[in-house]
């Protein structure tokens, strides 16, 4: 079904609001997606109350594709149940139809499990701001912390810039499709982070690029957030977006003090008076957050026990046969050594 999901996200008219829809209407009927490719029109108007024009749009471009389309998924596109797909987007009021990345997929499993530290702020940082950005990417990058941002001017490149450095894993979630460049400056930072780190949006190749969808790219940078640390911006900023989201999930926020007398810190600052926490260094933050999940860890003798018993390849009771040990004490182990990308796991 995975191919029928992805030929409707690619029907003009329909996005997110409209895909989840359909979802839904496929879960309450107990119908697959090459179903309801068949119904008529007069089905789907009864069904779904779309509008006239995005119904004929959908009628027309099923009609281009024919009875039994081309099922093919692009290399660089997520559905939700896919393997890597973070299935944190799921419980979303309007989840994401697709999600369309580029470089280390392996680093998706440390953002479903909120295993990255999202660095945000102003366009129009101050050098202060941007040294401090950069030092603190370095620093996260050297703890083994993803680092999340949105490859925006400023602060977010900064601390992308300092995470690269130190040889980490730069994720930028973009409010743009993989194939556009904003700032078209930053060619090379993106080019880089797609072949070191990871490039993530919600935007196919070739969509129109609109305001809400930079907030929307916050949204997602918190969703996958263990902290949110807002280096520097003004009172009317994305990275204040950025923070009300993340209060709203509950996930702790962290802010630079700034110069009182500069407007692009006045943001940030505000954030102190009741809502983050001040980060005066780097080790602070990496005080409360303890090791992340990429830094370098020997492995214990049980581990190297049960890579010798995993060899090319092995089942679950295979290794509690040849190991010795309750499942559940095997499950928690491999848990462990996958989340730190010590063991890959495949279906089959």
């Amino acid at each position: 079904m995975r191919g029928w999901w992805w030929l409707w996200s690619c029907c003009p008219g329909i996005g997110a609001v409209r895909m989840a829809s359909l979802r839904g209407l496929a879960r309450e009927l107990d119908v697959g997606p090459d179903e309801l490719w068949g119904w008529s029109i007069a089905q789907l108007r009864q069904a779904l109350n779309w509008p006239d024009a995005c119904l004929a749009a959908v009628d027309q471009f099923r009609q281009r594709k024919g009875l039994h389309p081309d099922l093919a998924v692009p290399s660089d596109v997520l559905l939700p149940g896919d393997r890597n797909w973070p299935t944190c987007l799921d419980h979303e009021t309007v989840p994401p139809p697709a999600l369309h990345c580029c470089g280390q997929k392996g680093l998706l499993l440390h953002l479903q499990q909120r295993q990255a530290v999202a660095v945000v702020g102003t366009r129009a940082a101050s050098d202060h701001g941007i040294r401090t950005a950069q030092h603190l990417g370095q620093s996260l990058a050297a703890a083994g912390w993803p680092v999340l941002s949105g490859l925006a001017e400023g602060i977010d490149a900064a601390a992308h810039r300092g995470c690269l450095a130190m040889q980490g894993a730069a994720v930028a979630v973009l409010g743009t499709p993989l194939d556009r460049v904003y700032p078209r400056h930053h060619r090379t930072l993106q080019t880089k982070i797609g072949r070191e780190g990871l490039l993530l949006t919600t935007h196919a190749s070739g969509t129109s690029v609109r305001p809400g969808h930079f907030a929307a790219r916050n949204r997602l940078l918190v969703l996958f957030a263990r902290a949110v640390v807002v280096v520097e911006c003004p009172e009317r900023s994305g990275a204040l977006i950025t923070a009300r989201f993340a209060s709203e999930q509950r996930c702790p926020i962290w802010s630079v003090p700034g110069d009182i007398s500069r407007w692009s810190c006045r943001g940030s600052n505000a954030l102190l008076k009741d809502q983050a926490k001040p980060l005066l260094c780097p080790d602070d933050l990496l005080s409360y957050l303890g090791p992340g999940p990429l830094q370098p860890t020997q492995c214990s003798e049980r581990e190297q026990a049960l890579l010798r018993a995993i060899g090319p390849g092995a089942s679950l009771p295979e290794l509690v046969q040849r190991l010795k040990i309750p499942a559940g004490e095997l499950a928690t182990l491999l848990l462990a050594m996958e989340s730190r990308g010590k063991l890959l796991c495949e279906s089959g």
